[in-house]
């Protein structure tokens, strides 16, 4: 199936023209990217294409600069889902993030990003509801969407496999035939195994609720409204936290 093009939009911090060069010839390097638009004054940069975000992201970074990702997709069509560590001795509990795009009638972009877990095989599965309060225990079995399985295949609720390497790092980029309104409200656990009895002590095993996110130019948040940070110190409490 090819996957039809969608566009993203990324905070970064600019000072010049040289740096709107830098950034673009890093970008360049990156498969699936058919446009880059970068405003100088807003500090946004916005990218139409098939590229993976996470891929856009790390691109942007090589070149010593941060990058948010402010919006993807249209309206409504984008979710994010945080995965946290239940284990109680963990420090850092932020170990992962899901950015899903929906680009056709019933075609979703699956962006996942694990970081310092243990080298193995872990399952991606969206399960049955939001209720993390137990961490991965309390989040029910694995969703099968609205039709009825009728044969061998996987459900639409299995995202696949990650391989985590010696790093501690795993990724993997995908479509499946699910609707964004279908996912909302309902968790992503990931685990070395698919099903069965999860551990919540296990700092291994992550578990986040899936939320909406902002769609391409719907979020203009430039300063916290509550506590009057910027992006940029929000961004740097996250990092310190775990987040990718």
């Amino acid at each position: 199936m090819t996957i039809p093009p969608f566009e993203t939009t990324f905070a970064v911090p600019m000072t010049c023209e040289a740096c709107i060069k830098d950034i673009s010839g890093s970008l360049d390097q990156v498969t699936g990217i058919n446009k880059i638009t970068a405003n100088l004054q807003d500090q946004l940069v916005s990218i139409e294409g098939t590229a993976a975000p996470s891929a856009i992201v790390a691109a942007i970074q090589a070149t010593g600069r941060d990058a948010i990702l402010r919006g993807t997709g249209k309206s409504d069509s984008a979710a994010v889902c945080i995965l946290e560590s239940h284990a109680p001795h963990v420090e850092n509990k932020v170990r992962g993030l899901v950015r899903m795009v929906q680009v056709a009638s019933n075609l979703t972009l699956v962006d996942l990003t694990i970081r310092g877990l243990s080298p193995g095989t872990y399952h991606a599965t969206v399960r049955e509801n939001g209720d993390i309060s137990e961490g991965p225990e309390s989040t029910g079995g694995i969703w099968e969407g609205i039709r009825a399985k009728k044969d061998n295949s996987p459900c639409r609720g299995v995202f696949g496999t990650v391989e985590v390497g010696k790093g501690g790092v795993g990724s993997i980029f995908l479509d499946k035939p699910i609707q964004i309104w279908e996912m909302i409200g309902r968790s992503i656990v990931v685990a070395r195994q698919q099903d069965g009895r999860f551990d919540k002590n296990d700092a291994d095993t992550l578990v986040g609720v899936i939320a909406r996110s902002a769609g391409v130019w719907d979020n203009d948040k430039t300063v916290c409204s509550c506590s009057g940070k910027t992006v940029w110190q929000e961004r740097q409490e996250q990092v310190d936290r775990g987040m990718l």
